[in-house]
């Protein structure tokens, strides 16, 4: 058998706190220690990707970009890594090849050396482009191959899978084992496979979970695996994976060993576990919940969702009935690897069986999705009846699912408008875009910040001969450098008024119109309206936004005229964003929640007058 030393992969970074910490690990959190960390040896440190993004601007305001180039800096002796689902890249659905290709080489740009890029249905033809994209830039692509077990995931299936990604041109396979799945002698087996058919590094990353993760990373090297990922101890076990500390320890004085100094290694753990009591964060722990993992397979960070939800929903006493109802469900719709974003469009779909009490009665957009083939081609075959309730008489598709894609960045450089100021900001608005336009608001300075306040406020009223908005700028700017404390300007019907220190306001007969549509009216603290006019009210717990996610789509707002079928609204719960569309035609009356607030499940969102 084979010796050789291990390569670690650190995940600390990313998958540990993403796993353990909600993914809630400030840039601040890691620059004290970063230099310690690049001294250790790592083949690589995983710091980007997945949920991390998404975090940054939603939870902790900050600029996930300006995060990859602080570590970089920082660190610049280990590679850096990043975990890329494919055509989704960091999002939750399919996006345009140039997103692709200009996400992946703005990566590139600010520091990133190695990309692990998989895709939840193992679906290669959502991997090809950003593959050779990261080829094209000059990094490493580590193609993954997602590991779960159903009557359709052989070891055919995944040796298969994996000869694709070679053909594809990868420099590195990843076993990816997210759900904690593997076993040890299954690890092996699958190991000693890949190493006869592929004469590339294979990398098996595992979750500690149910416990398994140690085991199936000894029969694992001693298959022939090159690399394994760890987190330091603070952060390891439960959801995350196993401890550098342990690993090291066990293959010390062996033909695999790390090589790592242990005492370097618990005193970055002491560092980390500071941080961890000081902010209040979970130990990685195994629970009873946590081992049924051999029997229910929903992943850790699934279930943490789950939890979420059903805390939200007050239903945390139907946990078990989730549970039960998730691997029906998966069977159902072709046996989906349970990842990110198969993993929360299943659980959300269970926990809406069992909280309505009717199977398949409420059905998220995401869900409708999947089943037509816009994320790819399902691993088994889904159950005739309910693709007949979702689609009706409409075939899915069989194309690749990018290919339909209409959208190109030169569409979001347009609608993000003057809040970009860079790229990156235009390729963090086409990802998030709600998320994106609130962080870039708030992080507008001074005379900028009065500029596009006032830029939007013309835009909603602007018709040709309107003011123009470099005018608007050179107001503001001609403002900022006198001694002028106010400044109005009126212009083919459009009065604008600058002050220093207030917000802006503009006033026409067409912002005076946008205000008079028909509104609810307040009685006794209740909200009355026309016996004939209709609700549209949200299917679950969530947060509402005005402006459908996916799409380039304008606002809806009071008074529009909409169609049957048209998407409002969308809620996201559980990182999915559920559209809500119009029954039938009408005129939209009324528009009670703000954008980006949370709403309950049955909460009251539009009025509209039937037509």
């Amino acid at each position: 058998m084979k010796s050789k030393q291990i390569k670690i992969t650190d995940t600390t970074l990313r998958d540990a706190h993403q796993s353990l910490w909600a993914t809630r690990m400030r840039t601040d959190d890691m620059l004290k220690i970063l230099d310690k960390i690049d001294r250790v040896g790592y083949w690589s440190l995983e710091v980007w990707g997945g949920a991390t993004f998404d975090a940054a601007l939603r939870f902790l305001d900050e600029n996930p970009w300006d995060r990859l180039r602080v570590i970089k800096k920082h660190a610049p002796r280990t590679p850096l890594q990043m975990l890329l689902r494919g055509q989704n890249l960091v999002g939750y659905h399919q996006y345009p090849d140039d997103i692709v290709k200009r996400f992946i080489n703005e990566s590139v740009k600010n520091g990133m050396d190695i990309f692990r890029i998989f895709d939840a249905l193992n679906d290669t033809r959502n991997l090809k482009v950003a593959i050779e994209a990261v080829k094209e830039a000059g990094a490493h692509a580590q193609g993954a191959v997602c590991y779960t077990i159903s009557p359709v995931h052989t070891l055919e299936h995944y040796v298969e899978t994996a000869l694709e990604l070679v053909e594809m041109g990868v420099d590195s396979i990843c076993i990816k084992d997210m759900a904690a799945l593997l076993t040890p002698y299954r690890a092996y087996k699958l190991v000693e496979r890949f190493r006869k058919e592929i004469d590339l590094p294979i990398d098996l990353h595992s979750h500690y979970i149910g416990g398994m993760a140690p085991m199936n990373y000894l029969k694992a090297i001693e298959a022939g695996v090159d690399i394994i990922d760890t987190a330091t101890v603070p952060l390891a076990f439960g959801n995350s994976q196993p401890a550098i500390e342990m690993i090291a320890a066990a293959l010390k004085d062996t033909p695999y060993d790390t090589g790592f100094d242990l005492e370097a290694l618990f005193d970055i753990a002491k560092y980390w576990e500071d941080i961890r009591s000081k902010r209040g964060f979970q130990r990685g722990i195994t629970s009873l919940t946590h081992m049924q993992v051999f029997s229910h397979q929903v992943p850790g960070g699934m279930l943490s969702n789950l939890y979420s939800q059903l805390e939200q929903q007050k239903a945390l006493d139907r946990m078990q009935e989730v549970l039960e109802e998730i691997p029906r469900v998966r069977a159902e719709v072709g046996y989906p690897p349970l990842v990110t974003p198969m993993s929360q469009i299943v659980g959300t779909q269970a926990v809406l069986n069992v909280l309505t009490g009717k199977r398949w009665a409420i059905i998220p957009d995401e869900m409708k999705r999947y089943v037509k083939g816009l994320y790819g081609r399902a691993p088994g075959p889904i159950d005739k009846d309910i693709q007949t309730k979702i689609l009706g008489d409409e075939k899915p598709i069989t194309c690749r699912p990018a290919d339909l894609i209409t959208e190109k960045f030169e569409d979001y450089v347009k609608v993000v408008g003057d809040l970009a100021k860079n790229e990156e900001d235009v390729l963090t608005y086409a990802l998030f875009p709600n998320e994106a336009r609130r962080y870039l608001e708030a992080h507008l300075e001074g005379a900028e910040k009065a500029v596009f306040m006032m830029s939007e406020e013309v835009r909603a009223v602007k018709e040709d001969g309107y003011m123009d908005v470099n005018q608007v700028r050179e107001l503001v700017k001609l403002l900022e450098e006198s001694d002028v404390s106010e400044v109005t300007v009126e212009e083919n019907g459009v009065k604008i008024s600058v002050r220093k220190g207030s917000p802006l306001a503009a006033e026409s007969p067409a912002a005076a119109s946008l205000g008079s549509m028909v509104a609810p009216s307040e009685a006794n603290g209740e909200r009355s309206y026309p016996a004939h006019w209709r609700k549209i009210t949200a299917p679950m717990v969530g947060t509402f936004y005005r402006a459908p996610s996916p799409d380039l789509d304008p606002f809806v707002n009071e008074g529009d005229e909409v169609v049957e079928g048209q998407t409002v609204c969308v809620v996201e719960a559980m990182k999915l964003m559920n559209e809500i569309a119009a029954e039938e035609k009408g005129v939209i009356r009324g528009i009670l929640v703000d954008n980006g607030h949370p709403v309950e499940y049955g909460q009251l969102l539009f009025l509209y007058e039937p037509i």
